[in-house]
C-alpha cells in the first residue's frame, strides 16, 4: 500500500534497532545536527494516544503495524501530534525543511506502517552484537524500569517490558531468557525483511561497535549519507545513555556467558540475517 504524502513532515529518518541497541545514544547524537528536529525521546505515548495503534484496541496482537493501518486519518492524526512537540536542537519549534528523526524501538515492528505514512521515510539500522543486546534485554526486565505492559491480559509472572512481539502468548511460562531471546529473535526476523523489502535508498546501515569506537567519523558518515549537515565534534568516549541500567563494561555480557550459550541456537538464525542486513545497507565510513 502507498499513501500519498498528506503531512507537512518531509523526508523523516526513523532509527531501528532491538530494544537495548544503543539506539538512545545515537537518537541524542544524530539529534545535535543542525538540520534535525525530534520530540526529545521515544514516542510510545505520543505514537499509542492515537486512535487504533495502542495494542488494547488491536486485541493486544502485538505492538506489530503494517501498510493497511496507515490511513488518511491515522496519519494526519500522528503528523499532528509530532509536529505538536517538535524541537531543534536549541529547544525551538521546528522549521521549514528540518528533518524529523524518531526513535522508538517498538517501532521496529512498524516499518511497513512508517514506510507507507511517510513515503519518503528514511530508516536507519542500528545493529549490536546480540549477545550483548540479550543480555542487556534481560538485565532491563529484572530491572523493572522497561515494564511497558504491566497488566498485560493472560501473562502470568514478571511484568511485560520492552516491545510487545507477535505470538507473545506462545511464551507463557518459558524462562525468562527464553522468553527474551525469542522477543529479540522475532523482532530481528521480522525487522530485517520489512527493511529487505524497501528500495535500497530508503534504508542504511550502522553497527553499535563502530559508532561506540569512532564515534566522529560514523556520525559524520551517517549524516552524509541521509543528507544532513554536522558541525560538532564529539568527545572520543561518549556519555552515558541515560537508559543505562549498569555501568557498561567490555564484554560485560560474559556475565551471563552460560545463560547466553544456552539459549544461542534461538538466536542465531536471525542473528545471521541481521547481520547480512548489516552488510548490505552499511553506511561506509
Amino acid at each position: 500500500m502507498r499513501t500519498e504524502n498528506v503531512t507537512s513532515i518531509k523526508r523523516p529518518i526513523f532509527i531501528v534497532s532491538s530494544p537495548r541497541s544503543g539506539s538512545s545514544l545515537l537518537f541524542q547524537t544524530l539529534a545535535q545536527s543542525p538540520d534535525v528536529v525530534t520530540i526529545g525521546g521515544e514516542s510510545h505515548n505520543l505514537i499509542e494516544s492515537v486512535p487504533g495503534l495502542h495494542p488494547r484496541f488491536r486485541s493486544w496482537e502485538s505492538n506489530r503495524l503494517v501498510a493497511a493501518d496507515a490511513t488518511k486519518a491515522t496519519v494526519h492524526h500522528l503528523a499532528q501530534r509530532f509536529q505538536q512537540f517538535l524541537r531543534d536542537r536549541n529547544g525551538h519549534g521546528a522549521v521549514a525543511n528540518a528533518v524529523m528523526i524518531e526513535k522508538t524501538p517498538k517501532n521496529s515492528l512498524r516499518v511497513p506502517f512508517f514506510a507507507a505514512a511517510f513515503p519518503d521515510a528514511r530508516f536507519l539500522f542500528l545493529y549490536r552484537d546480540s549477545r550483548e543486546t540479550v543480555a542487556s534485554m534481560m538485565e532491563a526486565w529484572t530491572s523493572g524500569r522497561f515494564q511497558t505492559y504491566p497488566r498485560l491480559p493472560d501473562w502470568p509472572g514478571i511484568a511485560w517490558s520492552l516491545l510487545l512481539v507477535p505470538g507473545w502468548r506462545d511464551l507463557r511460562g518459558l524462562p525468562l531468557p527464553e522468553i527474551v531471546a525469542d522477543q529479540w529473535a522475532r523482532t530481528m526476523e521480522i525487522l530485517v525483511d520489512d527493511l529487505s523489502s524497501l528500495p535500497s535508498h530508503r534504508v542504511c546501515a550502522i553497527s553499535h561497535s563502530d559508532f561506540i569506537q569512532k564515534p566522529q567519523c560514523t556520525i559524520e558518515a551517517i549524516c552524509a549519507a541521509l543528507e544532513l549537515n554536522w558541525d560538532r565534534t564529539l568527545p572520543s568516549t561518549l556519555p552515558l545513555s541515560p537508559t543505562v541500567v549498569s555501568a557498561p563494561a567490555t564484554d560485560k555480557w560474559r556475565q551471563r556467558e552460560d545463560i547466553i550459550q544456552a539459549i544461542w541456537p534461538l538466536l542465531e538464525k536471525a542473528d545471521g540475517k541481521a547481520r547480512q542486513a548489516l552488510a548490505a545497507f552499511q553506511v561506509k565510513n
